[in-house]
Order: C-alpha cells, then structure tokens, then sequence
C-alpha cells in the first residue's frame, strides 16, 4: 500500500474570524466572563491538588514528553507497526491526506450500511474535520452522546473547551435547550444538575439501542498492539464502542504510543491534568472488532506532516488534550474559545492550529497570548507554548507582503551586517556619520577598521578622511 499524506486542504473547523474582532464581542459578555471564571478556577484548584500528591510528577512528565518525542521522530515505523496490528486483528484501515478526504470516507462506509443515523464519542478529530457537517450533507444525522456535546448540539451552538465543550452556558441555559430541542423532555424539567443529566441519560438511551453505527475518535492508540484507548467520565463512550454493529474511529497519526508499558504514564498525566481525579472513570481500550461487528479506523494527517516539519513547532504534537493550558490562561478565561474560531482553543490552540492550516490562514493566533509562560508550567507534556508562540509570530511576520517601513528595514539589515557596506551607508548623512564614530558593528573585528576618533573638529576630521 503506497500512502502520501499531505497539506491541510478542503473544509475543517480551524479557521475563523481574526481574534481580535471575535474576542473583542466575546469581552463584552459579562455572563460567559462570570461562567468561565467560575469553571476554570475550580478545575484549577482541582488539578493543583492532585497533581501536588505525587512526589515525581516533574519525572513523569519528562517521561510524556519523551515517549511523544520519540514517536515524532519515528511517526512512519510506528504508523506502519499500528497499521500492521489493526489489520492482523480484523480492523479496516484507511488514510485520510486531510478533512475533504476523512470526511469522504466515513461518510461513504456510513451509507454503505443504510442508516441515516450515526452515534458519537466525544471526539476532537472528528470536530477539526467537521465530520457532522459533512454527514448532514448527505442525509445522516450524528448524534453527539458526550453530555456537554449533546449541549452544544442541541443547543445550535460550537464547542468553547476542549474538555467541556459547554463550559459557557449555564444550568438554566441548558435546562431551555432541552426543553425546547430535546424529544420527549419533561415540559417541568428544572435546572437541578441531576434532572438535567437524567433527561439527556433517557434520551440517550434510545439511541444507544437502535442505532447500528458508531464514530469514536481515540486519546491514544498503541502501535505494538493495533489497541485504541478512550478516556472519559459517563460511560456514553463505552456504550457507543460496543453496542453498534458498525465502529468507525477517526484518528489523528500523532495519538500513537509505542507500547502498553507507555501508556501507564499517561493513565497518570492525563486525568489529574483534565479533570482534576486520580484517574478517569471509564477507560475504554478495543483490539480489533468485537464479535458480529465490523471496525474501522481512518488514519487522518490533516496538516500533521507539515507540523512535523518544522522544528520549531512540531512539538505542539505531543498534545494530549487535557485543556491544563485553557484552564490557566488568562487570555481564555476572558475571552472564552470561541473566540480562536478553532476546534482547538486556547494556548494550544494558538499553536497548533496555525501549524495545522498554515499561518497565512491563521495569522492572528500566535497573537492570541500575553506570553506569562503558565500554559508551559501547567502543560503535562512539557511543550513550550510560549516559545513556539513567538517562532510562529516570526513566521507571520514574514509571510506578510512587504511594507515600506519593512523595507527600509530589510535595507538597513543589510547594510548594518558588513563594515565596509556601513561606512560607505554612514556617509550619506550626519547622523550615520556621527553614529560611526562610536558604533562597531559585524565586519568591525579589529581596531584596524573602526574608525578613527577626530583630531580636531568633526568638520576638519571628516574633510581629512
């Protein structure tokens, strides 16, 4: 099988207004500012709990940063071995070079069972696609079984947290969206928090019994074994990977992990990272279809490769999704994540999704920050978001057409990295002759070429020379 996994192209859900016209409408939201303020610090304080009960958290989270670095670096054996294994236990493998592509194929193994109904475990890969869009366009409807996506669904509305897509609506927000979108809703529901998730857990019942196909995306997958990994907390996503008759899972190639011994450290980052526990409640792992069903997974790069390219960016890959970075940075907390016009918010996605696109398309991003440095303090795999942000705004600044002021720049560059070039530039004004007097620059390495001080008068020095 011969692959070419190329540049992001087509349709996906990474792109936006320019954050400075959305976050300044977001701004002037005083409830998404109060809801965002509430949530984040809560699950601040949360994570700064357990993460202070272990003694080698600084250790294990080397250790994550290694084991993603090392996958980068050796991303073709790994996607070839996790191919190998998916294949060897009975699981269709297909490869996706960006959104248009991904979409096309499960959009295709979808109808090809018939059903115009599909189920869904959370899933960022699936939103970055926008897989919902596309199967809507050809007649299937997706149902989002994850109950903060369910909210936003119902709702008309677009995820604003990579782990709480609904973290800026409000219990009586969402009690409206039930009972205005949701079929069969009590008219009397209330906003207690256990009336709502029981009219979601009634709805979705339903559909976990009579619908026939899934879509999952994966936290992680282990090349050695073709094994995919889902991290959650309702138990939606277990219902979803072994109730339909049909899986098809949509993952992005850097989710890979060499080997079962990694995942143990990441079972330990990820949920004190995310949620604030010890451990997550359901952890969710398949090898191969289970008994009468059929499973797929699309292989999708999606501007991946190109991240991997640069060197000064691509350790934006090692992310795992646990929103640590959002949670912490003041620059969310205020303007909420739609204002990034991502799937993927916040200080990563100031990142990443600039590198996903191209910066030409997302030119405003790596803006997006006031570089305090917390999202690389609180990031459980040591990516240096800070400093990836300021190689991406140099690389803004470069893909932008030339200005005269630039060029004059660019001139004055030139001219100031060569000594002789520079004497000749000072001489076409005072204030260049005055400033060479004093000023040795690159070219100048001995006292030989810097120019000789005045024996008289700068007139008589000048008229000397």
């Amino acid at each position: 099988m011969s692959t070419f996994l190329g540049l992001p192209t087509g349709r996906g859900n990474l792109t936006g207004p320019p954050f400075p016209e959305a976050a300044r409408e977001a701004l002037g939201n005083a409830q998404l500012r109060r809801n965002l303020a509430k949530a984040t610090s809560t699950i601040r304080a949360k994570r700064a709990a357990v993460v202070g009960e272990l003694p080698d958290w600084a250790e294990l989270r080397a250790a994550g940063a290694a084991i993603k670095d090392d996958v980068l670096a050796n991303l073709d054996e790994y996607l070839v071995r996790f191919e190998e294994a998916l294949t060897a236990r009975g699981t269709h493998v297909h490869w996706a070079r960006d959104a248009d592509e991904a979409n096309r194929i499960v959009t295709d193994l979808v109808t090809a069972t018939g059903t115009r109904e599909v189920i869904k475990v959370k899933s960022m890969a699936t939103a970055e696609i926008g897989l919902n869009e596309a199967l809507a366009e050809a007649g299937v409807h997706a149902v989002e079984t994850d109950l903060a996506e369910l909210i936003v669904q119902l709702g008309h509305d677009r995820p604003s947290h990579i782990l709480v897509p609904a973290i800026h609506r409000g219990r009586a927000e969402i009690r409206e969206i039930f009972r205005r979108e949701m079929p069969g809703v009590d008219p009397d529901l209330t906003a207690d928090p256990r009336a709502l998730a029981e009219a979601a857990r009634a709805h979705l019942r339903r559909k976990f019994l009579t619908v026939d196909v899934a879509v999952s995306g994966a936290n992680f997958g282990i090349a050695d074994t073709g094994s995919l990994v889902v991290v959650e907390s309702e138990g939606n996503g277990r219902m979803c990977l072994t109730l339909p008759r049909t899986l098809i899972s949509v993952v992005g190639i850097e989710k890979l992990l060499p080997s079962w011994r990694d995942l143990e450290v990441f079972l330990q980052l990820l949920p004190r990272s995310s949620t604030g526990e010890r451990m997550n409640p359901y952890t969710s792992v398949w090898t191969g279809p289970t008994e009468g069903q059929t499973s797929h997974v699309v292989l999708v790069d999606n501007g991946r490769t190109a991240t991997l390219a640069d060197p000064g960016g691509r350790a934006a890959l090692r992310c795992i999704r646990c929103s640590a970075c959002l949670n912490s940075c003041p620059v969310y907390e205020r303007t909420g994540g739609h204002a990034y016009g991502s799937t993927y918010p916040g200080p990563i996605g100031a990142v990443l999704s600039p590198q996903l696109t191209g910066v030409a398309r997302n030119p405003t991003l790596p803006f997006a920050s006031s570089l305090c440095g917390v999202c690389y303090d609180v990031c459980p795999v040591a990516i240096d978001i800070p400093s990836m942000l300021v190689h991406l705004r140099g690389r803004v600044v470069e893909s932008r057409r030339a200005t005269p002021e630039s060029t004059a720049m660019r001139a004055l560059a030139w001219a100031m990295s060569d000594g002789r070039r520079w004497r000749r530039f000072a001489r076409l004004g005072r204030f260049g002759r005055a400033a060479s007097r004093h000023v040795p620059l690159p070219g100048w390495s001995t006292a030989r070429d810097l120019p000789q001080p005045p024996r008289q008068t700068f007139r008589d020095w000048w008229e000397d020379r």
